[in-house]
């Protein structure tokens, strides 16, 4: 008589380290290294100023040749608190036409939100052929903080690395264009302007409980960010990761990092 084997297969541990075909080491941080062994390089003014308004005339020049396509750029910012996110966004959309362009500021599902599948709530966030939208934070919040937090079961956060390629697949088929940045700083650099916003009267609102309480978890933070490089950056959205602890060459980077996708994506070229 053949006795059946008992379900060994729901006992075993979830592999995350299987690689995937199309897998692109990220820019910005080689293989084997860790969030904190950054390089973190200066910039001194007189290099900062003509230089970031360079990259942003090539920015709106390639977005003006974006609008007249059925294309459309997809910009992802993701990074630990008071990485300098926002201030690298006001420098991406400055200079850009206003009517070609959204920012979502992503926090936490709304009651209606949390009745869906975690990736329901952006596709209406999507931009329309020839538009850009900016991400400050997004759906990669699955494997990062609601894993470290436990805001998502193991299950669902170990699966969520193939549902976000297969999403990103389907757009870039699409004709999106994908950059996702990744700001990073060191713990000493986020302590020290935590307590800056802290003493400033028009900054104090910028930090919060949850931000001390993030900042508790810092190695497990770096630890999903980084199993999130390895799983998530593919050919065709690769992660692109910055050392931020100086502001001016991180904003510098960001922009010339966007123009390049841009310049890459041969927006002439039919989808």
């Amino acid at each position: 008589m053949i006795t059946r084997a008992p379900q060994l297969a729901e006992k075993l541990p979830l592999v995350i380290n299987q690689p995937m075909p199309n897998q692109k080491e990220p820019a910005g941080l080689k293989k084997g290294r860790h969030l904190d062994e950054l390089e973190h390089k200066s910039l001194e003014e007189e290099e900062y100023k003509p230089r970031l308004k360079e990259h942003q005339l090539h920015l709106l020049n390639f977005t003006r040749e974006l609008s007249e396509a059925k294309r459309s750029l997809i910009i992802v910012f993701e990074g630990p608190d008071a990485a300098g996110k926002g201030g690298a966004i006001r420098r991406v959309t400055e200079r850009l036409d206003p009517r070609l362009l959204r920012v979502h500021s992503i926090i936490k599902p709304t009651a209606e939100e949390y009745q869906h599948h975690y990736l329901w709530r952006f596709w209406n966030k999507l931009p329309p052929y020839g538009q850009t939208t900016i991400f400050d934070r997004s759906w990669y919040g699955r494997v990062l903080v609601e894993r470290v937090e436990s805001f998502a079961t193991e299950k669902e956060w170990k699966r969520a690395y193939d549902e976000i390629n297969e999403f990103e697949r389907l757009l870039t088929d699409d004709g999106a264009i994908f950059v996702k940045l990744y700001l990073h700083i060191s713990k000493e650099e986020q302590l020290y302007r935590f307590k800056s916003r802290e003493g400033d009267p028009y900054k104090h609102w910028k930090i919060t409980d949850e931000d001390w309480r993030n900042r508790r978890k810092w190695d497990e933070h770096n630890k999903a960010a980084e199993d999130m490089f390895e799983r998530t950056s593919t050919e065709h959205a690769p992660w692109t990761v910055i050392a931020a602890n100086y502001k001016w060459h991180a904003r510098v980077k960001v922009v010339k990092t966007i123009v390049e996708a841009l310049e890459n994506a041969n927006l002439n070229k039919k989808a």
